[in-house]
């Protein structure tokens, strides 16, 4: 694979025009394609397999045109102190509201009336009118919710205190502001890494490309593949990550090889056949990570994922085409000013003391220049034992809380105070209690002696505050009930309600409702984690097995990255579940952890930690396999992956750490887990606790059975065909004239 990648670098390189112009001829029609496209609305969610789904599947059937499943929302109101909501003057604004909400958007099923609807609290201090819509809240229009705000202000406006609640206001967090100030501290890490705008712009435009084209061919085709306006999400979010990553890797490559000595274009040759098969591997790993989520089952998230593992897919042929184009183009320039004059300095200075026979001197110079990867490897291979025990007992301290982890999705109210939704809820709850905010919807597939006996099931039972009586269909063969618990619809006691009701009733008895739903969803995604980790760590396995042929170091990565994860798990547990620092990030009401929290983590931060890993290993097995002792490989890994790694990592964590600011109690949760999952990884398990183990293990942690090294097939990751090429090019040096590249052609090596 290297010699293949070296000649596709040396060839882009050589025909970067050509190269640049097919990539900016992709953008443009990806450009084209997602501007004529019909406009996509986002995609239905379904959870197939699950009762929820089945009970809302059976009230479309029995019950046509009820949008069982659609969005809710609630409009609040509650009357100044003194007054009620029964008073004529408040009665007549309701009203008024009412036949509003009734004519601002043709998504309407119904709206119900809170004064024959029963739905004015008790005191009469607070009423709400309930508005069903014939979509779920993922498919509701732009026009739909601000028909929805502007009705709310209207009444505001008169008088009484008008709230908005239910799942009809729910739309994807805006990320815009988090991605701009994640590119710009990547632009500032970037030139501090190279000391060079050019260098550190390349990556920055590579990903952005490479972004630019996946998104906007994700746009293209929404409407024929039914994608949605949310699939595009997470494309952007891996898209940019490891765009700026693997462009980062080559260019760094790049430089090292000019360092050496070697011309401009057979250092970008080697550049992609060395790091660029890092690449290939890594972006494999991604690949499967985000294919993987279809093990989840759930329509929305594997083409979310599908969508993502495309997006990867062109970073990596950008980082082994463009990069090499963008370097050819960029010149003496991809390095720095004082680089360049240190360059000029010691030529000068090489080429007086070989005159004088003192030639050594330069060599003995530069071997004394270390840098910090180096010397804190060095450091890791005189005590690696204790590095290793406090990474492990320091990251399994954190780890702890995990155990305690409680899994669901956020209400409205674990939302701040600002948000209308949540002071909706906590109006409710205050009006009509807790579990007003959850209330539980039960489907009887059976007639009304059948209904009747489970109402009556249902109230022997525990946990509930009221249950209405059932509401046969007209063919009189099916029924509805609606339960309120006692409790907020996250609690654990709501929870045990609903799996008492589906315990005590028959297999003709479903419950459904936005909390049944929500905790379906949540066991679906806890029973789907296991075998979703089984398939992506054991395929990455095999994958990082056949890069590094070796059994030990793909298991120590797998088992360093679990670490990670469960430490970044128990991060999050302690502080969105117990509170603890729940102030410093903006916690006001701590809940259960998103469902989707475990395996999002483990997609997107097993993708990054194996980019980490492949890269840093990667210059250790090569500098093994052209005969280093394991010590020195280590040392050599370091020395000149660190500092990229430890760039990149410090970009992801910052991009991720710009979401903890939002509003959005999950947008949150998300970025909080990703940052400490990639600090953890990138600098405790990949600079630390992996030089450990490789400096303990010696020889043995490059050990690969010999029945096994010939079934394996070897992709030459290290570069050894490279290395063949040198010696061939040596002996072809006998003219002075300077070796032959792979095509023959005479290559002056200087820079």
């Amino acid at each position: 694979m290297a010699t293949f990648l070296y000649k596709l670098g040396r060839s882009a390189f050589r025909r970067r025009r050509l190269v640049a112009l097919l990539w900016v001829a992709l953008l443009a029609l990806a450009g084209v394609g997602a501007a004529t496209a019909p406009t996509a609305t986002s995609s239905s969610f379904s959870i197939p397999g699950t009762e929820a789904q089945r009970a809302f599947d059976l009230l479309e059937e029995r019950f046509p045109g009820g949008s069982a499943d659609g969005a809710t929302a609630r409009v609040v109101f509650k009357a100044p102190a003194g007054q009620s909501m029964k008073d004529p003057e408040n009665k007549a604004k309701v009203e008024k509201t009412v036949a509003s909400l009734k004519s601002g958007s043709d998504q309407i099923a119904r709206v119900t009336d809170p004064y024959t609807g029963q739905a004015v609290s008790q005191d009469g201090s607070t009423a709400y009118v309930s508005v069903a819509y014939k979509v779920n809240g993922m498919e509701l229009t732009d026009e739909t919710r601000d028909a929805l705000k502007a009705t709310g202000e209207a009444a505001q406006g008169q008088g009484l205190t008008v709230e908005i609640g239910g799942d009809a206001l729910q739309s994807m967090p805006e990320t815009g502001a988090g991605e701009i100030v994640g590119v710009i501290i990547a632009g500032i890490v970037l030139v501090i890494t190279f000391g060079s705008l050019v260098a550190a712009g390349l990556p920055l435009l590579t990903a952005i490309i490479g972004v630019g084209i996946g998104v906007s061919t994700i746009t293209a085709l929404a409407s024929v593949l039914d994608l949605g306006s949310t699939t595009s999400t997470l494309a952007m979010m891996i898209g940019l990550a490891v765009g700026i990553d693997y462009a980062l890797f080559i260019v760094s490559r790049y430089r090292a090889e000019l360092a050496e000595g070697r011309a401009k274009e057979e250092a970008a040759g080697r550049a992609v056949g060395t790091a660029g098969s890092a690449v290939v591997f890594a972006g494999l790993t991604v690949v499967i990570a985000l294919v993987g989520l279809a093990v989840v089952n759930i329509p929305m998230l594997t083409k979310m994922g599908f969508a993502a593992a495309g997006t990867v897919v062109i970073a990596v042929l950008i980082a082994l085409t463009l990069i090499p184009a963008l370097l050819g183009f960029a010149g003496d320039k991809v390095v720095g000013r004082k680089q360049r004059k240190a360059a000029k300095a010691d030529a000068a200075a090489d080429a007086s003391e070989t005159g004088t026979g003192n030639g050594g001197k330069a060599g003995a110079k530069a071997t004394a220049k270390v840098n910090a990867g180096t010397r804190w490897a060095r450091f890791v291979l005189r005590r690696p034992l204790m590095v290793l025990l406090v990474g492990v007992i320091g990251l399994g301290a954190i780890a702890v809380p995990a155990a305690s982890l409680e899994m669901g999705l956020p209400d409205d109210g674990v939302k701040p105070t600002s948000a209308t939704e949540r002071r909706a809820y906590d109006l409710l709850s205050d009006g009509f209690g807790p579990g007003f905010n959850g209330p539980l919807l039960v489907v009887v597939d059976g007639d009304k002696a059948v209904a009747d006996k489970t109402v009556e099931t249902i109230k022997g039972l525990k946990g509930w505050a009221a249950v209405t009586p059932a509401t046969p269909n007209k063919a009189g063969d099916a029924a509805m009930i609606t339960v309120v618990p006692k409790d907020r619809p996250s609690s654990v006691q709501t929870e045990n309600l609903v799996h008492d009701i589906r315990g005590a009733t028959g297999d003709e008895v479903l419950v459904t409702g936005a909390t049944a739903m929500n905790i379906d969803f949540s066991q679906k995604m806890n029973d789907a984690l296991l075998p979703y980790l089984a398939l992506v760590v054991g395929l990455a396995f095999l994958l990082l097995m056949v890069v590094f042929r070796s059994i030990l170091v793909p298991l120590k990565a797998a088992l360093g990255f679990l670490l990670s994860v469960v430490a970044a798990l128990g991060a999050v547990v302690a502080v969105f579940q117990w509170g603890w620092l729940g102030s410093l990030f903006g916690v006001e009401q701590t809940g259960p952890i998103m469902s989707m929290m475990p395996i999002f983590m483990v997609g997107v931060v097993f993708g990054l930690a194996m980019d980490y890993e492949v890269f840093l290993v990667t210059r250790m097995r090569e500098a093994y396999v052209h005969g280093a002792r394991p010590g020195e490989a280590i040392v050599e890994g370091f020395k000149h992956g660190a500092r990229v790694v430890s760039a990149a990592a410090v970009i992801m964590i910052a991009v991720f750490s710009g979401f903890i600011g939002s509003s959005e109690q999950m947008v949150k949760m998300i970025g909080f887990g990703l940052a400490v999952a990639v600090l953890f990884d990138a600098f405790v398990v990949r600079m630390a606790i992996v030089p450990a183990v490789l400096a303990l293990l010696g020889h043995k942690a490059w050990w690969l059975p010999k029945w096994l090294g010939r079934v394996l097939p070897n992709v030459d990751v290290e570069g050894e065909g490279l290395a063949a090429l040198d010696k061939k090019d040596a002996d072809d040096d006998t003219d002075g004239r300077g070796p032959k590249g792979p095509d023959g052609d005479r290559e002056l090596v200087t820079v």
